[in-house]
């Protein structure tokens, strides 16, 4: 026995499929012929919009990590880079301007050996003694270059010391400023003459049995004086900076800078006593020259 349904379900799935097929086709006809769905379909996406940009959301932030991370990468890099390229350009223009520096030093140098002649050798510093009480050094020429015990070694500026050893192909320069090392000076402003000795502990040099009274002051210059036959007149030694004098000691402390020195360049110049020093620049002379 069939039981009727309860409610009545209406039209069957055949018919509704058949109707909205043909209102589909109808709406598709309309649209294409007069356009007149479009405000509906802007409607729609825009109301659709959010679930769109919730449903592409993961695949956003996915997209925007990676980004990050590649960008920080590559900054990192970045940075990497240019900081290695400013310690090499830095390096460069150290580079250069030690280069300019050691280039006007040689010039000078140069000058200086005019001056001297053909009696000035030039020498390159090898090594430094690490004896910490004595100021020796090693250059590069020996006898074979006609390097002599006895002969002063100057820079551009000044006297450094003298050769007391002497092999085949170097020879051992002990400095002014060792403790075993004396110079005859002349103090330039007055012409007083002094012995020069050197501390050996540190880059200065002493001017000894100088009376308290004695006419010496400080930034006084100090220039060989040539009367030991060692070292040609004239040519600059130290300068005074510092003077002590105490009544109760007939002699005064009078401590001098060296006017050279080896911790600078490399190149230096071996000239002997018998060597013209250069001569300073004379004043022009006042009133006529006589016929």
């Amino acid at each position: 026995m069939d039981h009727e349904p309860f409610f009545k379900r209406g039209p069957s799935p055949y018919a509704r499929l058949a109707f909205f097929g043909l209102l589909s086709l109808i709406l598709m006809a309309v649209d294409a012929r007069f356009n007149q769905l479009e405000p509906l379909r802007q409607l729609v996406g825009l109301a659709l919009h959010p679930l769109q940009q919730i449903a592409n959301s993961p695949l956003a932030l996915s997209r925007r990590a990676g980004e990050f991370f590649v960008t920080q990468n590559q900054l990192a890099g970045e940075n990497a880079r240019l900081k290695q390229q400013q310690l090499v350009t830095a390096f460069q223009v150290q580079r250069n301007q030690s280069l300019q520096a050691e280039n006007a030093y040689l010039q000078r140098l140069l000058a200086s050996r005019e001056k001297f002649g053909d009696s000035a050798i030039a020498v390159e510093i090898m090594s430094d003694r690490r004896d910490p009480f004595s100021r020796r050094i090693i250059v590069d020429k020996g006898s074979s270059n006609h390097v002599l015990p006895g002969q002063a070694v100057i820079d551009d500026t000044g006297l450094v010391g003298q050769v007391t050893r002497v092999q085949v192909l170097s020879s051992e320069v002990t400095l002014i400023t060792d403790k075993g090392q004396a110079v005859p000076v002349e103090v330039v402003r007055n012409g007083l003459h002094a012995i020069a000795f050197g501390h050996g502990q540190d880059n200065t040099l002493e001017l000894a049995f100088m009376a308290t009274n004695m006419d010496i002051q400080n930034g006084d210059k100090l220039v060989t004086s040539g009367i030991d036959g060692t070292y040609p007149r004239g040519m600059p030694v130290a300068i005074v900076t510092q003077i002590e004098r105490n009544a109760g000691y007939p002699f005064a402390k009078i401590t001098c800078t060296p006017s050279a020195g080896v911790g600078r360049y490399r190149h230096l110049l071996v000239v002997s006593a018998t060597a013209p020093a250069p001569k300073p620049a004379q004043k022009p002379a006042s009133g006529k020259e006589k016929p």
